[in-house]
């Protein structure tokens, strides 16, 4: 009787999870299209100078987020599974006490109020008010992107981010469109952050209550030292992804700082697959290793990670060689600079479809991930201040690459160290190595063909014709080269994964 409920309730395990990660990647897919096409619109209504300085308030507003969260709200990944309701209250309230103390502190850190504030930065403090109010509500707010997902209620989280994603769209996108000046989109981007500072407490109020206690000072300390290395690391982490922007904004004008954010693109789709997939993954993580089953907690992890490989990595190729026509199309020919930058970044970014930052979480390896990411930094910033000196902007996307290389094989062995699983088996190796292969060969084959018969069409017929024939050759050679059994291999990999997440679950302990 107990094998047939074990087997019932893996199957609605795996069922649930995978239901769960495509309603996440629906929903972070059309976020981030929005995200994506709204420069298309901004680029022609905004001149260059105005354009970069709307890219510079995102940077300092990510790398505000980097800094000033503490990974206080990614925390909450591990305390509520395991907390009864007014426990999860009290992580809730003291997480949102603390970003609005963290906001405040940004906001005038990017005000004029600020003495050290960069030369650069002073274009945007020039909009009085707008920018640290926008800083302030937009960290509040972030909870909202993450804590529906922890309560493991993903279609809320699915509809929530799918509705504000249209209305920031269409409300930035008329405003430019309208005034084709900055300051308006400044306005309407801060009321936009109001109303989802007013769902956030709603949602809250609903879910878990809008009552005390806001803290107590124990379990804040508790909160705060678990979540604090990761904070510190994942700060150093964020510095070191926008460390190439900041260096672009130092060494090169507004315009080139633009090229490259534009290169930067990428790095947010590949975060979309991976978020979508191993936030839906994360609470079963998280319960497999509190058993102390890490074998558990590293196959789904492993699973995860083929299913992104099998998504981004034909995306990566293609924009590889489709680079130009992709920039001149979505952001004009003005910006055509960030191209080549587009291809150093695919390098690393390649390397970090394997995901380590849960891994690195649920192992309670902050102090490594510290040390880490402080090195990781320096050295990207060394390579990339020495390469732009001698060869341009382009010096500043190889150190970034290389120590987006460097970081996840350190991690990696890291991994293999606290676990004592090899490094080889880590992850599916030969899995993840066909799946590259196999987008680069149909890339490949795609712009034999393209280049050597269109290179005199425009770049929307040769992406169009680039589109469909690179599906009907990776589709080919995904068939050939036994993609189906991967997939299937992959599957059932999972439901054994959710057979042990059932198997180790509270409920299944009682």
């Amino acid at each position: 009787m107990d094998a047939g409920v074990h087997v019932v309730g893996a199957a609605q395990t795996a069922t649930t999870l995978k239901r769960r990660a495509l309603s996440l990647g629906a929903a972070n897919a059309f976020d981030y299209a929005a995200q994506f096409l709204l420069p298309v619109v901004l680029v022609r209504c905004l001149d260059t100078e105005a354009f970069g300085h709307y890219r510079l308030l995102w940077l300092a507003a990510g790398t505000v987020m980097a800094f000033a969260t503490l990974a206080m709200p990614a925390s909450l990944y591990y305390f509520l599974p395991r907390s009864d309701g007014a426990t999860k209250r009290l992580y809730v309230n003291q997480t949102l006490v603390f970003l609005v103390g963290a906001g405040l502190i940004a906001a005038w850190g990017v005000s004029l109020w600020n003495p050290w504030l960069p030369e650069k930065m002073r274009g945007l403090a020039g909009y009085g008010v707008l920018v640290p109010a926008f800083v302030l509500l937009w960290l509040v707010a972030s909870l909202l992107d993450l804590l529906p997902t922890v309560d493991e209620r993903v279609m809320w989280q699915a509809k929530a981010t799918v509705g504000l994603a249209t209305l920031r769209t269409a409300a930035l996108s008329l405003t430019a469109i309208a005034t084709r000046e900055l300051e308006p989109i400044l306005v309407v981007l801060l009321a936009f952050v109001v109303f989802k500072v007013v769902v956030l407490v709603g949602y809250v109020a609903r879910q878990h209550g809008l009552r005390g206690p806001l803290l107590r000072w124990r379990t804040l300390a508790g909160q705060l030292r678990y979540a604090a290395p990761f904070g510190l690391a994942g700060s150093l982490y964020g510095l070191r992804i926008q460390a190439d922007q900041w260096l672009a904004v130092a060494l090169f004008s507004v315009g080139v700082f633009a090229s490259l954010s534009i290169a930067t693109v990428l790095g947010p789709l590949l975060n979309l697959f991976r978020q979508s997939v191993n936030t839906a993954f994360l609470p079963s993580m998280s319960r497999l290793q509190a058993n102390g089953d890490d074998a558990g907690m590293l196959e789904l992890n492993n699973r995860a990670n083929v299913l992104v490989a099998a998504l981004v990595f034909p995306l990566f190729a293609f924009t590889f060689v489709f680079a130009e026509e992709i920039v001149t199309i979505v952001y004009t020919a003005a910006y055509l600079d960030a191209a080549p930058l587009i291809r150093v970044y695919l390098v690393g970014l390649a390397a970090n479809v394997v995901e380590t930052a849960t891994l690195t979480m649920l192992l309670r390896q902050g102090a490594f991930m510290l040390r880490l990411n402080l090195l990781v930094l320096g050295l990207s910033i060394a390579i990339g201040w020495y390469l732009a000196l001698h060869i341009g902007i382009a010096g500043v996307a190889v150190g970034g690459a290389i120590a987006m290389v460097f970081d996840r094989v350190a991690t990696l062995r890291r991994i293999a160290r606290c676990t004592g699983i090899t490094l080889r088996r880590l992850q599916d190796w030969p899995a993840l190595g066909l799946l590259l292969l196999l987008s680069v060969l149909a890339a490949a084959l795609t712009w034999g063909i393209v280049g050597r018969n269109f290179l005199a069409s425009g770049p929307w017929l040769r992406v169009v014709l680039g589109g469909v024939l690179f599906t009907a050759v990776y589709g080919a050679v995904f068939a050939s080269f036994g993609g189906e059994g991967l997939w299937v291999k992959t599957v059932g990999g999972a439901k054994r994964d959710a057979a042990r997440a059932v198997g180790h679950s509270p409920q299944r302990a009682q």
